[in-house]
C-alpha cells in the first residue's frame, strides 16, 4: 500500500502553523498537499518545505454575515487528488457542504478540523455546525474538553480525535536559553526599559476590545491605590491602543504602563517575558498562554471558560496560573497579588508552566492527533 495522499485545506498559512504542517508532511506514509488562501488580517508565510498551493478565497457580506467560498474545497474533493481530505470546520464557508457531498460521492474520506463550538454559542448556531459534522468521516478538535462534549452528546468516539493546539517551542526555548545565559544583558535591558524595582505584569497580543486589557489597567490602578504599584508592559498594536492609552492617563498610570508596540522577533520578545513575574490576558486567551508558558511565566485570565479559546485547557488553576472572577477588577488584582507576593508559589507555577508545553502541549502530540484522524479516515474508506 502506498502513501496516504492527504489534502489539507486552510484559510491562511500563518507563521505558527507552518511547523505543524512541516511535521505532518514528515510522517512516514503520509504525502501532504497543502491548499491555503490569503485572508485579511492573517499574514501568510512562505510554505517552506511543503507541497503547497495558494488558492484565493471569495467572500461577501450577506445578511450581515461574512460568507466565504473557497474553490479549493470543491476542487480537491476527488479521488484524483486525495485519499483523505482535511477541511476547515467553518460553516460560514458556503463551499463546505458541496465539498463534503462531492467527497462522499467520490469515496474520499473527510476530516473536519476546528473548534467545534462558537464562543457565542446558541442552539441555532450549534445546529448547522453539528449537521455539517455528520457528513464527515472524522472530527478533529483543538482540545479534549470539546471532544468529550461531543462524545457525551452521543457521537461515536471512534470518529473523534484531538490535536492539542501547540506552538513550536524550539525558537522560544532557544531565545530563553540565550538571554538566561546573559544575566548582565538581561539586567541592562530591564534598566533601559524601567522594569527593575517593581513587579512586572506582561500582556502580549493584539490590542482589541475582546481581550479586555482595560481590566488589567484598572487592577493596576487598584494596586497602586493600595500602596503596592506594579509595572504593566503591553506588547502589541491594534484598534484598542489609543483608548487604552487614554485610560492609563485617566487612572494616573502614565509612569506605570509601558506601551511597547508590536514585537514579532522571538529574540526581541524573550527579555520581556523573562522580566515578567506574571502574564495577564484578561479574557479571550488563545495561543498566548502557550507562549508565556514557554518562558515559565504563570498566566492569569478570567474564569468564563466558554469565552476563551481552546488553549485554555492548558491552564491548571493553582498549578501553572490562576483564574479570576470574570469582569471583577478586585478579583483580578487579588490574583495578581497572590502570584507576585508568594515567591515559592510563583517558582512552582513557573516550573509547571514549562512542563505543560514541553510535555503535553507539544508539536509532536498535536501532529499525533492529526495523523491518527487521517489514518482512521483512510482505513474507513
Amino acid at each position: 500500500m502506498g502513501d496516504i495522499r492527504v489534502v489539507l485545506q486552510q484559510i491562511a498559512l500563518p507563521r505558527y502553523r507552518l511547523p505543524v504542517f512541516q511535521e505532518l508532511s514528515r510522517r512516514p506514509g503520509i504525502k501532504l498537499k497543502l491548499i491555503y488562501a490569503q485572508t485579511p488580517g492573517i499574514p501568510n508565510v512562505e510554505p517552506a518545505g511543503l507541497d503547497a498551493t495558494l488558492v484565493p478565497v471569495w467572500q461577501r457580506r450577506i445578511a450581515g454575515q461574512i460568507v466565504y467560498w473557497h474553490r479549493a474545497q470543491w476542487d480537491y474533493a476527488t479521488r484524483r487528488h486525495a485519499d483523505v481530505l482535511i477541511l476547515s470546520w467553518n460553516v460560514r464557508f458556503a463551499s463546505l457542504v458541496p465539498a463534503l457531498t462531492r467527497a462522499h460521492i467520490e469515496g474520499v474520506p473527510t476530516v473536519l478540523w476546528g473548534h467545534g463550538y462558537s464562543k457565542h454559542e446558541a442552539g441555532w448556531r450549534a445546529w448547522p455546525r453539528r449537521k455539517v459534522a455528520q457528513m464527515a468521516t472524522a472530527l478533529l478538535f483543538y482540545n479534549h474538553t470539546t471532544a468529550r462534549r461531543f462524545i457525551e452528546a452521543g457521537w461515536d468516539p471512534k470518529r473523534i480525535y484531538v490535536a492539542l493546539n501547540a506552538l513550536d517551542q524550539r525558537p522560544i526555548q532557544a531565545a530563553r536559553a540565550h538571554w538566561s545565559a546573559r544575566p548582565d544583558e538581561l539586567a541592562a535591558f530591564r534598566r533601559a526599559q524601567r522594569l527593575d524595582g517593581r513587579p512586572v505584569v506582561l500582556f502580549v497580543s493584539r490590542l482589541e476590545a475582546d481581550n479586555r486589557v482595560g481590566l488589567l489597567l484598572e487592577a493596576a490602578a487598584m494596586m497602586r491605590w493600595a500602596g503596592r504599584p506594579i509595572t504593566v508592559a503591553i506588547v502589541g498594536k491594534g484598534p484598542d491602543e489609543q483608548p487604552l492609552r487614554n485610560l492609563a492617563a485617566r487612572l494616573g498610570l502614565s509612569d506605570d504602563v509601558r506601551f511597547v508596540g508590536a514585537v514579532y522577533d522571538e529574540m526581541a520578545l524573550a527579555p520581556w517575558f523573562l522580566s515578567a513575574d506574571v502574564f495577564c490576558y484578561p479574557a479571550n486567551i488563545g495561543l498566548s498562554i502557550l507562549h508565556a508558558f514557554g518562558y515559565g511565566v504563570p498566566v492569569i485570565t478570567c474564569d468564563r471558560i466558554e469565552s476563551q479559546n481552546p488553549e485554555i485547557e492548558a491552564l491548571e488553576p493553582g498549578v501553572n496560573g490562576l483564574l479570576y472572577r470574570d469582569g471583577d477588577v478586585g478579583a483580578l488584582s487579588e490574583a495578581l497579588a497572590r502570584i507576585i507576593d508568594d515567591r515559592p508559589l510563583r517558582m512552582s507555577m513557573s516550573e509547571s508552566a514549562t512542563r505543560t508545553v514541553l510535555e503535553r502541549f507539544t508539536l509532536g502530540n498535536m501532529v499525533d492527533g492529526m495523523e491518527a484522524a487521517v489514518r482512521y479516515a483512510a482505513g474507513s474508506r
